[in-house]
Protein backbone atom coordinates (compact mmCIF):
# COMPACT_ATOMS: atom_id res chain seq x y z
CA UNK A 1 0.00 0.00 0.00
CA UNK A 2 0.93 3.47 -0.72
CA UNK A 3 1.95 5.87 2.03
CA UNK A 4 -0.96 8.30 2.46
CA UNK A 5 -0.23 11.51 1.10
CA UNK A 6 -0.30 14.41 3.82
CA UNK A 7 -3.45 16.43 3.58
CA UNK A 8 -3.27 20.49 4.38
CA UNK A 9 -6.51 22.17 5.61
CA UNK A 10 -5.49 25.19 3.67
CA UNK A 11 -2.88 26.39 1.86
CA UNK A 12 0.29 27.50 3.14
CA UNK A 13 1.56 30.92 3.13
CA UNK A 14 3.51 30.51 -0.26
CA UNK A 15 6.79 32.80 0.68
CA UNK A 16 7.56 30.32 3.62
CA UNK A 17 5.99 26.96 2.82
CA UNK A 18 8.41 24.48 1.57
CA UNK A 19 8.22 23.20 -1.96
CA UNK A 20 5.75 20.45 -2.34
CA UNK A 21 7.65 17.36 -4.13
CA UNK A 22 5.66 14.06 -4.82
CA UNK A 23 8.33 11.09 -4.79
CA UNK A 24 7.20 8.00 -7.37
CA UNK A 25 9.32 5.18 -7.66
CA UNK A 26 8.49 1.60 -7.02
CA UNK A 27 12.37 0.79 -5.01
CA UNK A 28 11.71 1.01 -1.26
CA UNK A 29 15.12 2.29 -1.44
CA UNK A 30 15.08 4.86 -3.70
CA UNK A 31 11.73 6.13 -1.87
CA UNK A 32 13.32 6.43 1.66
CA UNK A 33 16.84 7.23 0.26
CA UNK A 34 15.76 10.12 -1.73
CA UNK A 35 12.65 11.09 0.66
CA UNK A 36 15.61 12.12 2.95
CA UNK A 37 17.77 13.57 0.71
CA UNK A 38 14.58 16.14 0.04
CA UNK A 39 12.93 15.98 3.64
CA UNK A 40 16.73 16.99 4.77
CA UNK A 41 16.14 20.59 2.50
CA UNK A 42 14.41 23.24 4.53
CA UNK A 43 12.95 24.40 1.54
CA UNK A 44 11.57 20.94 0.21
CA UNK A 45 8.99 19.02 1.62
CA UNK A 46 8.03 15.19 0.53
CA UNK A 47 3.93 15.32 0.65
CA UNK A 48 3.59 12.16 -1.05
CA UNK A 49 5.55 8.51 -1.63
CA UNK A 50 3.85 6.39 -4.20
CA UNK A 51 4.87 3.18 -5.38
CA UNK A 52 3.52 3.53 -8.81
CA UNK A 53 1.65 5.86 -11.11
CA UNK A 54 -1.61 5.16 -10.50
CA UNK A 55 -0.97 5.87 -7.40
CA UNK A 56 0.40 8.99 -7.81
CA UNK A 57 -2.23 9.86 -10.63
CA UNK A 58 -4.85 9.54 -7.59
CA UNK A 59 -3.18 11.30 -5.00
CA UNK A 60 -1.54 14.24 -6.56
CA UNK A 61 -4.30 16.75 -6.60
CA UNK A 62 -4.99 15.79 -3.23
CA UNK A 63 -1.64 16.17 -1.73
CA UNK A 64 -0.88 19.46 -3.91
CA UNK A 65 2.40 18.30 -4.99
CA UNK A 66 4.53 21.07 -7.02
CA UNK A 67 6.92 18.60 -8.35
CA UNK A 68 6.97 14.92 -9.25
CA UNK A 69 10.20 13.27 -8.98
CA UNK A 70 9.26 10.11 -11.24
CA UNK A 71 10.14 6.91 -11.72
CA UNK A 72 10.05 5.15 -15.61
CA UNK A 73 10.17 1.64 -14.79
CA UNK A 74 6.97 0.74 -12.53
CA UNK A 75 4.76 -2.01 -12.41
CA UNK A 76 0.75 -1.23 -12.76
CA UNK A 77 1.50 2.39 -14.57
CA UNK A 78 4.82 3.01 -15.42
CA UNK A 79 6.25 6.62 -15.68
CA UNK A 80 5.19 7.64 -19.40
CA UNK A 81 1.60 6.66 -19.01
CA UNK A 82 1.20 8.17 -15.54
CA UNK A 83 2.95 11.38 -16.92
CA UNK A 84 0.19 12.94 -19.22
CA UNK A 85 -2.55 11.96 -16.46
CA UNK A 86 -0.77 13.99 -13.78
CA UNK A 87 -0.34 17.01 -15.94
CA UNK A 88 -3.89 16.75 -16.81
CA UNK A 89 -5.16 16.26 -13.40
CA UNK A 90 -2.60 19.40 -11.81
CA UNK A 91 -2.04 21.88 -14.97
CA UNK A 92 1.26 23.54 -14.54
CA UNK A 93 2.93 20.47 -12.24
CA UNK A 94 6.95 20.10 -12.79
CA UNK A 95 7.75 16.45 -13.63
CA UNK A 96 11.34 15.12 -13.30
CA UNK A 97 11.64 11.81 -14.50
CA UNK A 98 13.97 9.19 -12.64
CA UNK A 99 15.72 6.81 -14.41
CA UNK A 100 19.06 4.54 -14.75
CA UNK A 101 21.09 5.45 -17.63
CA UNK A 102 20.41 2.84 -20.44
CA UNK A 103 19.53 3.49 -24.10
CA UNK A 104 16.23 2.83 -23.89
CA UNK A 105 15.59 5.22 -20.96
CA UNK A 106 16.93 7.54 -22.40
CA UNK A 107 14.76 7.28 -25.31
CA UNK A 108 11.68 7.23 -23.40
CA UNK A 109 13.15 10.18 -21.31
CA UNK A 110 13.21 12.23 -24.40
CA UNK A 111 9.93 11.20 -25.06
CA UNK A 112 8.38 12.50 -21.63
CA UNK A 113 9.75 16.00 -22.44
CA UNK A 114 8.04 15.97 -25.73
CA UNK A 115 5.14 15.01 -23.66
CA UNK A 116 5.29 17.57 -21.07
CA UNK A 117 7.94 16.27 -18.61
CA UNK A 118 10.15 19.29 -17.24
CA UNK A 119 13.86 17.07 -16.87
CA UNK A 120 15.02 14.21 -16.03
CA UNK A 121 17.86 13.00 -13.51
CA UNK A 122 19.83 9.43 -14.66
CA UNK A 123 20.00 7.68 -11.17
CA UNK A 124 22.54 5.12 -10.42
CA UNK A 125 21.65 1.49 -9.59
CA UNK A 126 19.81 0.69 -6.54
CA UNK A 127 23.12 -0.18 -4.59
CA UNK A 128 25.05 2.58 -5.61
CA UNK A 129 22.79 4.97 -4.65
CA UNK A 130 24.24 5.44 -0.64
CA UNK A 131 27.08 6.97 -2.45
CA UNK A 132 25.70 9.13 -5.72
CA UNK A 133 26.28 12.41 -4.75
CA UNK A 134 26.07 13.82 -7.70
CA UNK A 135 22.78 12.21 -8.60
CA UNK A 136 21.78 13.64 -5.16
CA UNK A 137 23.26 17.35 -6.27
CA UNK A 138 21.63 17.66 -9.48
CA UNK A 139 18.46 15.76 -8.10
CA UNK A 140 17.75 18.17 -5.67
CA UNK A 141 19.18 21.49 -7.68
CA UNK A 142 16.63 20.60 -9.97
CA UNK A 143 14.05 19.99 -7.79
CA UNK A 144 14.45 23.63 -6.54
CA UNK A 145 14.56 25.01 -9.55
CA UNK A 146 11.38 23.78 -10.62
CA UNK A 147 9.86 24.26 -7.29
CA UNK A 148 10.54 28.05 -7.85
CA UNK A 149 9.78 28.17 -11.79
CA UNK A 150 6.37 26.29 -10.56
CA UNK A 151 5.51 29.07 -8.03
CA UNK A 152 6.55 32.20 -9.94
CA UNK A 153 3.92 31.30 -12.83
CA UNK A 154 1.29 30.73 -10.48
CA UNK A 155 2.23 34.48 -8.62
CA UNK A 156 1.63 35.78 -12.05
CA UNK A 157 4.03 38.62 -12.72
CA UNK A 158 6.16 39.17 -10.11
CA UNK A 159 5.31 35.16 -8.70
CA UNK A 160 6.14 34.24 -5.10
CA UNK A 161 9.51 34.59 -3.93
CA UNK A 162 10.99 31.30 -3.03
CA UNK A 163 11.87 30.41 0.99
CA UNK A 164 15.37 32.15 1.88
CA UNK A 165 15.46 33.94 -1.94
CA UNK A 166 17.28 37.22 -2.09
CA UNK A 167 16.33 39.28 -4.67
CA UNK A 168 19.45 40.90 -6.49
CA UNK A 169 20.63 44.01 -8.56
CA UNK A 170 21.37 42.65 -12.06
CA UNK A 171 25.12 43.23 -12.34
CA UNK A 172 26.59 45.98 -13.67
CA UNK A 173 26.41 46.56 -17.34
CA UNK A 174 29.55 46.18 -19.71
CA UNK A 175 30.21 48.14 -22.49
CA UNK A 176 29.39 46.49 -25.72
CA UNK A 177 28.74 48.23 -28.94
CA UNK A 178 25.82 49.80 -30.09
CA UNK A 179 24.34 49.39 -26.40
CA UNK A 180 20.46 50.19 -26.17
CA UNK A 181 18.43 51.16 -23.46
CA UNK A 182 15.36 49.08 -23.23
CA UNK A 183 12.81 49.00 -20.36
CA UNK A 184 10.52 46.09 -20.20
CA UNK A 185 6.75 46.78 -20.24
CA UNK A 186 4.94 43.78 -20.76
CA UNK A 187 2.61 42.07 -18.07
CA UNK A 188 4.84 38.79 -18.26
CA UNK A 189 8.39 41.04 -18.29
CA UNK A 190 7.53 43.09 -15.16
CA UNK A 191 9.52 41.26 -12.79
CA UNK A 192 12.42 41.16 -14.84
CA UNK A 193 15.16 43.54 -13.88
CA UNK A 194 15.73 46.61 -16.67
CA UNK A 195 18.30 45.14 -19.22
CA UNK A 196 20.44 46.60 -21.66
CA UNK A 197 20.06 45.19 -25.89
CA UNK A 198 22.94 46.32 -28.17
CA UNK A 199 21.99 46.66 -31.74
CA UNK A 200 24.06 43.70 -33.91
CA UNK A 201 26.18 44.25 -36.69
CA UNK A 202 24.32 43.28 -39.55
CA UNK A 203 26.65 40.94 -41.41
CA UNK A 204 25.67 37.68 -42.71
CA UNK A 205 26.15 34.55 -40.86
CA UNK A 206 28.17 31.50 -41.32
CA UNK A 207 27.16 29.52 -38.31
CA UNK A 208 24.19 29.43 -35.52
CA UNK A 209 25.81 28.32 -31.56
CA UNK A 210 23.34 27.13 -29.48
CA UNK A 211 23.47 26.59 -25.46
CA UNK A 212 20.24 24.87 -23.82
CA UNK A 213 19.64 22.81 -20.26
CA UNK A 214 16.68 22.58 -17.96
CA UNK A 215 13.77 22.79 -20.58
CA UNK A 216 16.26 22.88 -23.37
CA UNK A 217 15.15 19.88 -25.55
CA UNK A 218 12.11 20.60 -26.08
CA UNK A 219 12.92 24.35 -27.32
CA UNK A 220 15.78 23.42 -29.37
CA UNK A 221 12.87 21.18 -31.42
CA UNK A 222 10.72 24.26 -31.29
CA UNK A 223 13.27 26.63 -33.07
CA UNK A 224 15.33 23.77 -35.39
CA UNK A 225 11.92 22.77 -36.53
CA UNK A 226 10.90 26.36 -38.01
CA UNK A 227 14.67 26.55 -39.80
CA UNK A 228 14.39 23.59 -41.19
CA UNK A 229 14.61 23.60 -44.86
CA UNK A 230 14.84 27.68 -44.48
CA UNK A 231 18.74 27.66 -43.73
CA UNK A 232 21.40 25.03 -44.48
CA UNK A 233 23.83 27.09 -42.30
CA UNK A 234 25.82 24.47 -39.58
CA UNK A 235 24.60 24.50 -35.87
CA UNK A 236 26.31 24.02 -33.06
CA UNK A 237 24.38 22.91 -30.12
CA UNK A 238 25.23 22.31 -26.55
CA UNK A 239 22.69 20.56 -24.48
CA UNK A 240 23.45 19.85 -20.57
CA UNK A 241 22.86 15.71 -20.96
CA UNK A 242 25.02 12.83 -19.64
CA UNK A 243 26.28 10.90 -22.97
CA UNK A 244 23.61 8.36 -23.87
CA UNK A 245 21.26 11.07 -23.72
CA UNK A 246 23.07 13.40 -26.49
CA UNK A 247 23.31 10.52 -28.73
CA UNK A 248 19.34 9.65 -28.44
CA UNK A 249 18.90 13.89 -28.53
CA UNK A 250 21.05 14.19 -31.81
CA UNK A 251 19.05 10.91 -33.46
CA UNK A 252 15.32 12.84 -32.34
CA UNK A 253 16.57 15.89 -34.08
CA UNK A 254 17.02 14.72 -36.87
CA UNK A 255 13.87 12.71 -37.08
CA UNK A 256 12.04 16.55 -36.72
CA UNK A 257 14.00 18.14 -38.94
CA UNK A 258 15.78 18.51 -42.32
CA UNK A 259 19.02 18.38 -40.99
CA UNK A 260 21.80 15.75 -40.35
CA UNK A 261 21.77 15.87 -37.04
CA UNK A 262 25.13 14.00 -35.09
CA UNK A 263 27.39 13.95 -31.83
CA UNK A 264 30.67 15.89 -32.37
CA UNK A 265 33.78 14.05 -33.21
CA UNK A 266 37.15 16.11 -32.91
CA UNK A 267 38.38 16.33 -36.22
CA UNK A 268 35.08 16.78 -38.52
CA UNK A 269 34.81 19.35 -40.72
CA UNK A 270 31.51 22.00 -40.10
CA UNK A 271 29.73 21.64 -43.12
CA UNK A 272 26.33 23.24 -44.00
CA UNK A 273 23.73 21.31 -43.18
CA UNK A 274 24.85 19.76 -40.32
CA UNK A 275 23.87 20.13 -36.45
CA UNK A 276 26.55 18.77 -34.03
CA UNK A 277 25.48 18.43 -30.97
CA UNK A 278 28.30 18.47 -27.74
CA UNK A 279 28.71 14.88 -26.55
CA UNK A 280 28.09 13.86 -22.73
CA UNK A 281 30.97 14.32 -20.50
CA UNK A 282 33.31 16.69 -23.12
CA UNK A 283 33.33 19.77 -24.08
CA UNK A 284 32.86 20.68 -27.84
CA UNK A 285 35.01 23.25 -29.47
CA UNK A 286 35.66 24.95 -33.14
CA UNK A 287 39.32 24.48 -34.19
CA UNK A 288 41.14 25.63 -37.00
CA UNK A 289 42.65 22.62 -38.99
CA UNK A 290 45.06 23.38 -41.92
CA UNK A 291 43.21 26.34 -42.75
CA UNK A 292 39.32 24.34 -42.28
CA UNK A 293 37.16 24.37 -39.93
CA UNK A 294 36.82 21.55 -37.52
CA UNK A 295 35.02 20.21 -34.15
CA UNK A 296 37.44 19.84 -31.64
CA UNK A 297 36.36 17.68 -28.35
CA UNK A 298 38.49 17.87 -24.93
CA UNK A 299 38.26 16.33 -21.63
CA UNK A 300 39.28 20.12 -19.89
CA UNK A 301 37.91 20.48 -16.20
CA UNK A 302 33.99 21.34 -16.04
CA UNK A 303 33.00 24.99 -16.50
CA UNK A 304 29.86 26.27 -14.39
CA UNK A 305 29.61 22.84 -12.98
CA UNK A 306 29.07 21.35 -16.38
CA UNK A 307 30.74 19.21 -19.13
CA UNK A 308 30.17 20.01 -21.68
CA UNK A 309 29.33 23.61 -21.16
CA UNK A 310 28.44 26.50 -23.60
CA UNK A 311 31.33 29.00 -22.16
CA UNK A 312 34.10 26.97 -24.18
CA UNK A 313 31.77 26.62 -27.19
CA UNK A 314 30.87 29.85 -27.77
CA UNK A 315 34.53 31.37 -26.56
CA UNK A 316 36.13 29.22 -29.69
CA UNK A 317 33.12 30.43 -31.88
CA UNK A 318 33.73 33.78 -30.94
CA UNK A 319 37.58 33.54 -32.17
CA UNK A 320 36.45 31.29 -35.35
CA UNK A 321 33.37 33.16 -36.90
CA UNK A 322 33.87 36.82 -35.42
CA UNK A 323 30.81 38.45 -36.29
CA UNK A 324 29.53 36.02 -38.80
CA UNK A 325 27.68 33.80 -36.25
CA UNK A 326 24.72 34.04 -34.11
CA UNK A 327 24.21 32.84 -31.15
CA UNK A 328 21.00 31.55 -29.01
CA UNK A 329 20.75 30.85 -25.16
CA UNK A 330 17.48 28.76 -24.49
CA UNK A 331 16.16 27.92 -20.94
CA UNK A 332 18.38 26.10 -18.36
CA UNK A 333 19.29 26.48 -14.79
CA UNK A 334 22.73 28.47 -13.76
CA UNK A 335 24.58 30.79 -16.04
CA UNK A 336 26.29 28.93 -18.41
CA UNK A 337 26.93 31.07 -21.89
CA UNK A 338 27.32 34.58 -19.90
CA UNK A 339 30.77 34.44 -19.84
CA UNK A 340 31.41 32.90 -23.43
CA UNK A 341 28.63 35.00 -24.51
CA UNK A 342 30.69 38.07 -23.67
CA UNK A 343 33.86 37.37 -26.30
CA UNK A 344 30.56 36.69 -28.72
CA UNK A 345 29.54 40.38 -28.08
CA UNK A 346 32.36 41.81 -28.66
CA UNK A 347 32.39 40.82 -31.86
CA UNK A 348 29.25 42.35 -32.88
CA UNK A 349 27.43 39.14 -33.56
CA UNK A 350 23.89 38.93 -32.54
CA UNK A 351 22.67 36.90 -28.98
CA UNK A 352 19.16 35.70 -28.85
CA UNK A 353 18.14 34.84 -25.28
CA UNK A 354 14.80 32.89 -24.32
CA UNK A 355 12.38 34.86 -22.67
CA UNK A 356 11.40 34.55 -19.13
CA UNK A 357 7.96 33.89 -19.41
CA UNK A 358 8.32 31.10 -21.73
CA UNK A 359 12.01 29.73 -20.49
CA UNK A 360 11.02 26.55 -17.85
CA UNK A 361 13.61 28.05 -15.80
CA UNK A 362 14.98 31.21 -16.59
CA UNK A 363 18.53 30.93 -15.73
CA UNK A 364 20.75 30.85 -18.55
CA UNK A 365 19.22 33.34 -20.29
CA UNK A 366 18.34 35.51 -17.23
CA UNK A 367 21.81 35.46 -16.65
CA UNK A 368 22.73 36.88 -20.44
CA UNK A 369 20.03 39.24 -20.64
CA UNK A 370 20.92 40.76 -17.23
CA UNK A 371 24.73 40.81 -18.27
CA UNK A 372 23.97 43.19 -21.39
CA UNK A 373 25.15 41.35 -23.98
CA UNK A 374 21.97 40.22 -25.78
CA UNK A 375 20.68 41.96 -28.73
CA UNK A 376 16.80 40.53 -28.20
CA UNK A 377 15.35 38.53 -25.43
CA UNK A 378 12.23 36.56 -26.77
CA UNK A 379 9.54 34.46 -26.64
CA UNK A 380 10.18 30.80 -27.71
CA UNK A 381 7.72 31.31 -30.55
CA UNK A 382 9.85 34.24 -32.02
CA UNK A 383 12.82 33.17 -31.76
CA UNK A 384 13.16 31.23 -35.09
CA UNK A 385 11.85 33.72 -36.94
CA UNK A 386 14.08 36.20 -35.44
CA UNK A 387 16.97 33.58 -35.97
CA UNK A 388 16.66 33.39 -39.62
CA UNK A 389 16.30 36.99 -40.10
CA UNK A 390 19.71 37.08 -38.48
CA UNK A 391 21.15 34.50 -40.37
CA UNK A 392 20.24 36.24 -43.06
CA UNK A 393 21.97 39.57 -41.99
CA UNK A 394 18.51 41.32 -42.03
CA UNK A 395 18.06 44.24 -39.56
CA UNK A 396 15.46 44.06 -37.16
Amino acid sequence: MPLAAKQAAAPPSPDAAPIRVMLVDDSAIVRGLVGRWVDGESDLEIVARCVNGADAVRDVKACRAEVVVLDIEMPQMDGLSALPKLLKASPGLRVVMSSTLTDRNADISLKALELGASDYVCKPSSRDLAGASVFRTELIGKVKALGRAYRRNLGGAGGVPFPGERRVAPPPKKPYPNERRRTLKTPEETSVPDFSLRAPKAAPAEIIAIGSSTGGPQALKSVLEFLSGKTRLPILIVQHMPKTFTSILAEHLTKATEFQCQEGASGLPIRPGNIYVAPGGQHMVVANKSGQRVIELNDAPPENFCRPAVDPMFRSVAKHYGPACVAVILTGMGSDGALGGGDIAKTGAPIIAQDKHTSVVWGMPGAAATAGICSAVLPLNKIGPHLLEKCRGVKS
